[in-house]
Protein backbone atom coordinates (compact mmCIF):
# COMPACT_ATOMS: atom_id res chain seq x y z
CA UNK A 1 0.00 0.00 0.00
CA UNK A 2 1.61 3.37 -0.74
CA UNK A 3 2.03 5.74 1.98
CA UNK A 4 0.71 9.41 1.60
CA UNK A 5 3.85 12.06 2.48
CA UNK A 6 2.91 13.88 5.52
CA UNK A 7 1.16 16.73 4.99
CA UNK A 8 0.80 20.08 6.71
CA UNK A 9 -2.73 20.66 7.02
CA UNK A 10 -3.19 24.99 7.47
CA UNK A 11 -6.91 25.60 8.53
CA UNK A 12 -7.11 29.52 8.44
CA UNK A 13 -9.91 31.93 7.34
CA UNK A 14 -7.37 34.81 6.18
CA UNK A 15 -6.58 33.70 2.67
CA UNK A 16 -3.24 36.38 2.33
CA UNK A 17 -1.91 33.90 5.42
CA UNK A 18 -2.62 30.46 3.76
CA UNK A 19 -1.06 31.55 0.39
CA UNK A 20 2.08 32.68 2.25
CA UNK A 21 2.32 29.40 4.45
CA UNK A 22 1.73 27.49 1.74
CA UNK A 23 4.61 28.73 -0.76
CA UNK A 24 6.85 28.78 2.30
CA UNK A 25 6.06 24.97 3.09
CA UNK A 26 6.54 24.33 -0.63
CA UNK A 27 10.10 25.70 -0.98
CA UNK A 28 11.00 22.99 1.69
CA UNK A 29 9.40 20.54 -0.54
CA UNK A 30 6.42 20.00 2.48
CA UNK A 31 3.32 18.36 0.74
CA UNK A 32 0.64 20.74 2.29
CA UNK A 33 -3.15 21.64 1.91
CA UNK A 34 -4.82 24.31 3.17
CA UNK A 35 -8.72 25.11 4.22
CA UNK A 36 -10.77 28.35 4.76
CA UNK A 37 -12.84 26.57 7.49
CA UNK A 38 -12.88 24.34 10.09
CA UNK A 39 -16.23 22.34 8.04
CA UNK A 40 -14.20 22.50 4.78
CA UNK A 41 -11.31 20.96 6.55
CA UNK A 42 -13.22 17.84 8.66
CA UNK A 43 -15.17 17.15 5.13
CA UNK A 44 -11.88 15.51 3.69
CA UNK A 45 -10.10 14.41 6.87
CA UNK A 46 -9.13 11.33 7.29
CA UNK A 47 -7.41 10.06 10.72
CA UNK A 48 -4.64 7.64 8.56
CA UNK A 49 -3.00 10.25 6.99
CA UNK A 50 0.10 11.71 8.23
CA UNK A 51 1.63 15.25 9.36
CA UNK A 52 0.23 18.27 11.41
CA UNK A 53 -1.99 20.62 11.65
CA UNK A 54 -1.59 24.43 11.56
CA UNK A 55 -4.78 26.27 12.81
CA UNK A 56 -5.86 29.72 13.52
CA UNK A 57 -7.81 29.70 16.74
CA UNK A 58 -10.16 31.90 16.24
CA UNK A 59 -11.90 31.56 12.98
CA UNK A 60 -15.61 32.00 11.79
CA UNK A 61 -18.23 29.38 12.15
CA UNK A 62 -16.65 26.76 13.61
CA UNK A 63 -13.10 28.22 15.81
CA UNK A 64 -10.31 26.27 16.06
CA UNK A 65 -10.65 25.20 19.84
CA UNK A 66 -13.84 23.54 18.61
CA UNK A 67 -11.75 21.97 15.65
CA UNK A 68 -9.53 20.85 18.10
CA UNK A 69 -12.64 19.48 20.41
CA UNK A 70 -14.14 17.47 17.39
CA UNK A 71 -10.65 16.01 16.21
CA UNK A 72 -10.25 14.50 19.81
CA UNK A 73 -13.54 12.76 20.09
CA UNK A 74 -12.38 11.32 16.61
CA UNK A 75 -9.54 9.90 17.91
CA UNK A 76 -7.22 12.18 15.42
CA UNK A 77 -3.49 11.96 16.31
CA UNK A 78 -2.20 15.01 14.12
CA UNK A 79 -0.08 16.88 16.31
CA UNK A 80 -1.67 20.75 16.04
CA UNK A 81 -0.28 23.99 16.17
CA UNK A 82 -2.21 26.99 17.32
CA UNK A 83 -1.63 30.16 14.85
CA UNK A 84 -2.84 33.07 17.41
CA UNK A 85 -3.43 36.38 17.67
CA UNK A 86 -2.84 39.15 19.92
CA UNK A 87 -4.57 38.17 23.29
CA UNK A 88 -5.32 35.01 22.29
CA UNK A 89 -2.57 33.64 24.80
CA UNK A 90 -5.58 32.07 27.38
CA UNK A 91 -7.20 30.58 24.97
CA UNK A 92 -4.03 28.99 23.48
CA UNK A 93 -3.33 28.16 27.07
CA UNK A 94 -6.27 25.89 27.16
CA UNK A 95 -5.89 24.37 23.41
CA UNK A 96 -2.52 23.26 25.09
CA UNK A 97 -4.45 21.67 28.14
CA UNK A 98 -6.95 19.92 25.78
CA UNK A 99 -3.36 18.66 23.63
CA UNK A 100 -2.27 20.93 21.69
CA UNK A 101 1.48 20.75 20.70
CA UNK A 102 2.24 24.22 20.32
CA UNK A 103 0.93 27.90 19.44
CA UNK A 104 2.33 30.67 17.32
CA UNK A 105 1.60 34.44 18.07
CA UNK A 106 1.66 36.58 14.97
CA UNK A 107 3.62 38.20 13.58
CA UNK A 108 6.37 35.14 14.22
CA UNK A 109 9.00 34.44 12.33
CA UNK A 110 9.44 31.83 9.36
CA UNK A 111 12.13 29.85 11.05
CA UNK A 112 10.04 29.20 14.48
CA UNK A 113 7.18 27.78 12.41
CA UNK A 114 9.33 25.58 10.79
CA UNK A 115 11.06 24.20 13.83
CA UNK A 116 7.34 23.86 14.90
CA UNK A 117 6.65 21.78 12.24
CA UNK A 118 9.67 19.54 11.91
CA UNK A 119 9.21 18.95 15.56
CA UNK A 120 5.19 18.34 14.89
CA UNK A 121 6.12 16.07 11.83
CA UNK A 122 8.76 14.10 14.10
CA UNK A 123 5.73 13.27 16.82
CA UNK A 124 3.50 12.51 14.39
CA UNK A 125 5.91 9.89 13.12
CA UNK A 126 6.95 8.82 16.24
CA UNK A 127 3.25 8.44 16.97
CA UNK A 128 2.06 6.27 14.27
CA UNK A 129 5.46 3.40 14.60
CA UNK A 130 3.93 2.70 18.01
CA UNK A 131 0.74 2.80 16.85
CA UNK A 132 1.93 0.71 14.18
CA UNK A 133 3.30 -1.56 16.68
CA UNK A 134 0.80 -1.76 19.17
CA UNK A 135 -1.69 -3.03 16.22
CA UNK A 136 1.23 -6.22 15.17
CA UNK A 137 1.87 -7.00 18.77
CA UNK A 138 -2.29 -7.41 18.91
CA UNK A 139 -2.86 -9.20 15.96
CA UNK A 140 -0.45 -11.80 17.22
CA UNK A 141 -1.50 -11.65 20.95
CA UNK A 142 -5.48 -12.62 19.06
CA UNK A 143 -3.71 -15.69 17.87
CA UNK A 144 -3.04 -17.19 21.70
CA UNK A 145 -5.23 -19.63 22.94
CA UNK A 146 -6.84 -18.46 26.27
CA UNK A 147 -4.23 -21.00 27.53
CA UNK A 148 -1.31 -19.80 25.94
CA UNK A 149 -2.81 -15.85 27.10
CA UNK A 150 -2.35 -17.37 31.00
CA UNK A 151 0.98 -18.52 30.54
CA UNK A 152 2.22 -15.51 28.81
CA UNK A 153 0.83 -13.15 31.36
CA UNK A 154 2.95 -15.57 33.90
CA UNK A 155 5.91 -15.64 31.83
CA UNK A 156 6.12 -11.55 31.04
CA UNK A 157 5.11 -11.65 35.38
CA UNK A 158 8.85 -13.10 35.78
CA UNK A 159 7.41 -16.73 36.84
CA UNK A 160 9.63 -19.74 36.61
CA UNK A 161 7.49 -22.32 34.71
CA UNK A 162 7.50 -24.58 37.90
CA UNK A 163 5.23 -22.04 39.72
CA UNK A 164 3.01 -21.41 36.19
CA UNK A 165 2.53 -25.15 36.70
CA UNK A 166 1.03 -24.69 39.69
CA UNK A 167 -0.65 -21.92 39.20
CA UNK A 168 -2.37 -23.57 37.00
CA UNK A 169 -2.71 -27.11 37.86
CA UNK A 170 -0.58 -28.12 34.56
CA UNK A 171 2.73 -30.34 34.08
CA UNK A 172 6.02 -27.95 34.06
CA UNK A 173 6.20 -30.05 30.87
CA UNK A 174 2.76 -28.39 29.46
CA UNK A 175 3.57 -25.29 30.41
CA UNK A 176 6.83 -25.65 28.37
CA UNK A 177 5.19 -26.17 24.88
CA UNK A 178 2.27 -23.40 25.80
CA UNK A 179 5.46 -20.82 26.31
CA UNK A 180 6.91 -22.26 23.34
CA UNK A 181 3.86 -21.78 21.34
CA UNK A 182 3.61 -18.23 22.83
CA UNK A 183 7.51 -17.36 21.69
CA UNK A 184 6.73 -18.59 17.97
CA UNK A 185 3.33 -16.94 17.60
CA UNK A 186 3.98 -13.44 19.30
CA UNK A 187 7.85 -13.57 17.31
CA UNK A 188 9.94 -12.61 20.43
CA UNK A 189 13.38 -13.39 20.24
CA UNK A 190 13.60 -13.28 23.66
CA UNK A 191 11.70 -13.12 27.05
CA UNK A 192 12.87 -9.05 27.18
CA UNK A 193 11.34 -8.76 24.07
CA UNK A 194 8.32 -10.23 24.95
CA UNK A 195 8.30 -8.52 28.14
CA UNK A 196 7.98 -5.30 26.09
CA UNK A 197 5.81 -6.58 23.57
CA UNK A 198 3.33 -6.61 26.40
CA UNK A 199 3.60 -3.23 27.50
CA UNK A 200 3.51 -1.83 24.18
CA UNK A 201 -0.21 -2.86 24.25
CA UNK A 202 -0.99 -2.22 27.60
Amino acid sequence: MRQDPPTVFIVDDDEAVRGSMKLLLKTLGLATQAFASAQEFLATFNKDRAGCLLLDIRMPGMSGLELQEELNDRGAMLPIIFITGHGDVPMAVEAMQCGAMDFLQKPFRDQDLLDRITKALEKDRAGRDVLGNRERIGVRIATLTPREREVMTLVTQGKANKVIAADLNLSQRTVEIHRAHVMEKMGANSLAHLVRMVIEVQ
